[in-house]
């Protein structure tokens, strides 16, 4: 018996893309270092004049005004649409598995906020190749709170491996992304996995728990390699060559990230070193080298090649894919499990 009708998914629905809109604002403004807080109202990347109600209706105000800005008429981009779009699906769909059909609040809470996180992440990486700190932080935090609730109220699958489930799939996911970079740099002497993936994968694995972020990965990983060769196939088109510039004989070689660096990095994500430094700056500084604020260049000028291929955006697909299919993509490992050691 679910907690609500099954027919209130549309407000659930409504939340998301109402929740949708906030994130684009995040979209657009956390790579570029500016607060989300000022300025408070929400404005035109082009003019910079500031929207009112008949610009900020989710979904209908972008339809209504044919995807242009009321003011200076220049076209606002479609991710706008669909990052509103894909959200409040997502809520909605969350809203009919855990309070429509079944009476799991806290998974639905967790659940929507997750996958709103995990949305504003793929939009972010495939945009600037980046997944903000706060963005992984907070999955993470999520995903610990809600076990550490479910333990409180009783739940016995709040526990494995004899620690709670979210630090159990943290571990997992941390493990699993780090040990790839690790073993990229070590075999074939390149960088395989960006840094922000291994904290996003630590995030990933506190909210879905192990085996949750064990299907999770196995999806991101063969979405990855299907479509991101369809992507780097696509890019490589005579164009795109001609386009390209030969190197500089002054131009820096490639150096891919010391074994020492991977090391160190790797230790701070286990503590949670990269955490305590959003609330420190000068300490995440000393141990990582950089600014954790530190905004992106829109005019740095930088391209990426035709092989660059950002693997977040398929890690938090996996991740959604878990969310709203757990019972069944679950049900194929145990019975797979099954099958394997005839049980």
């Amino acid at each position: 018996m679910g907690l609500f009708p099954e027919w209130t998914w549309i407000l659930g629905f409504a939340i998301g893309a109402a929740i949708g809109s906030f994130l684009n604002v995040v979209i657009y403004r956390m790579p570029l270092g500016m607060s989300l807080n000022e300025p408070k109202n929400s404005f035109c990347p082009n003019c910079k004049h500031q929207l009112g109600i008949p610009d900020l209706i989710p979904l209908l105000s972008w339809l209504g005004l044919g995807g242009k800005c009321r003011h200076c008429r220049v076209a606002v981009p479609s991710r706008y649409f669909f990052v509103e779009l894909i959200t409040g699906s997502l809520w909605g769909a969350i809203w009919f598995q855990q309070l429509g059909l079944a009476n799991e609040p806290i998974k639905a809470v967790t659940y929507m906020i997750g996958a709103a996180i995990l949305v504003a992440a793929i939009f972010i990486d495939l945009r600037w190749y980046i997944i903000p700190d706060q963005l992984n932080a907070w999955l993470f935090v999520v995903g610990v709170t809600a076990n550490l609730v479910q333990i409180g109220m009783g739940w016995p699958g709040g526990w494995v491996w004899g620690m709670p489930a979210s630090i159990a799939g943290a571990l997992l996911g941390w493990g699993i992304l780090w040990g790839i970079t690790l073993m990229g740099r070590l075999l074939f002497g390149k960088d395989a996995m960006g840094h922000g993936d291994i904290k996003l994968a630590r995030g990933m694995g506190a909210l879905l728990f192990p085996l949750g972020a064990g299907i999770a990965f196995a999806l991101a990983i063969v979405l990855g390699a299907v479509i991101g060769s369809l992507q780097v196939f696509l890019r490589k088109s005579p164009k795109h060559a001609e386009s390209e510039e030969p190197e500089l004989e002054d131009e820096t070689p490639y150096e891919p990230e010391s074994i020492a660096s991977i090391f160190k990095c790797g230790i701070g994500y286990l503590l949670l070193f990269d955490i305590i430094g959003l609330f420190f700056p000068k300490f995440y500084k000393s141990w990582f080298g950089e600014d954790p604020f530190a905004a992106e260049d829109a005019d740095d000028g930088w391209e990426p090649s035709f092989s660059t291929i950002p693997f977040g955006p398929y890690l938090a697909a996996g991740a959604l894919a878990v969310m709203l299919a757990e019972l069944t993509l679950k049900g194929w490992v145990k019975n797979y499990i099954d099958w394997v050691f005839g049980s």
